[in-house]
């Protein structure tokens, strides 16, 4: 009488097992343990480094939030104090904030979309057109403090091409960078500038990897270039521009450079954004616990959002 077969998931569990039963004995012997030590000796300093200078500041900057340190003095221990000043009592919160989601959003949206148009144009075979993609990507390499003094010249309102081109031709000449009204939006301008090169990049290589056979069939069915673009092209593209929105998000939101150089936050704030405005209470008010307590509040509304977008990726992205 033969015995019964054995299930291929009661099979592979034993495989499982006998393979872990045989590292367990490799593990036992002296080589074995030489190994392991081996590999500690390779990963222990990068834990290391680790625990010392991510975790360590980390665990820092939460104590620091709930004390009243500037740094020079004892930090005094306050509880909750600082975050309920921060979202009841500080004008200069809720300002910052609004003018970082209002670059955000257009920076990261100008960003992807004017992305996409350069990588459309350069996903050719045509001569020089590596020169091309050099050129669009340069600015994301580029020096940022370079490149706020060179816009800030371009922004000149007296001596500034703009203007000069301007006024030329008989238009308005405005105070770029003074005016309230139009300083964040010529700030947002020299940030799309410069970051469109990163999504042109990822988006190139998405288009170069789409099997041609797909876009063949597609003009056999009858669809025109506008028409394969949103049905083919652009669903087979949502990974990249998914992770272009995660990315993006991150470090629009995280924006300082460009803002301290171009405008210092002017003028009357309307350029504040939620980092300059912690850098500006830590150094120039030396208030450095309550803007420990303000990176929280960034660090949980960067997760947040990051979370929804994982939580929403099911629903738009498409894989092949």
């Amino acid at each position: 009488m033969t015995a019964p077969p054995v299930a291929p998931s009661t099979r592979a569990a034993r495989e499982a097992e006998r393979l872990a039963e045989r590292r367990r004995r490799d593990a036992e012997r002296p080589g074995g343990r030489r190994q392991n030590l081996t590999g500690w000796l390779f990963v222990g300093p990068v834990i290391a480094g680790a625990l010392a200078f991510q975790l360590a500041p980390v665990a820092a900057s939460l104590y620091v939030s709930v004390t009243d340190w500037s740094g020079l003095n004892l930090p005094q221990f306050v509880a909750l104090d600082n975050y309920v000043e921060l979202f009841t009592s500080d004008p200069k919160f809720y300002e910052s904030l609004r003018n970082t989601v209002v670059f955000t959003v257009v920076t990261v949206a100008a960003s992807i979309v004017g992305g996409m148009m350069l990588a459309l144009l350069c996903n050719n075979s045509m001569r020089g057109i590596g020169v091309f993609r050099t050129l669009y990507f340069s600015p994301v390499v580029t020096n940022v403090i370079a490149i706020g003094f060179v816009w800030f010249w371009l922004y000149e309102p007296n001596n500034g091409l703009f203007n000069v081109v301007l006024g030329s031709v008989g238009l308005p000449t405005p105070t770029w960078l003074s005016d309230p009204m139009t300083a964040l939006a010529a700030v947002i301008v020299v940030a799309v500038w410069q970051g469109v090169g990163y999504p042109m990049v990822i988006l190139l290589a998405g288009l170069q990897s789409i099997d041609k056979s797909l876009l063949e069939a597609a003009v056999v069915d009858g669809c025109g270039p506008v028409r394969k673009f949103f049905r083919v092209t652009l669903p087979l593209l949502t990974p990249n521009i998914f992770f272009l929105t995660i990315t993006q998000f991150i470090s629009s939101f995280q924006v300082f450079g460009i803002i301290y150089v171009m405008t210092s936050g002017g003028p009357n704030n309307a350029t504040s954004v939620f980092i300059y405005q912690i850098y500006e209470t830590a150094f120039a008010h030396g208030r450095l616990g309550y803007a420990a307590a303000m990176g929280w509040v960034l660090f949980v509304i960067v997760g947040l959002v990051t979370a929804i977008q994982w939580v929403t990726e099911k629903r738009w992205v498409h894989y092949e």
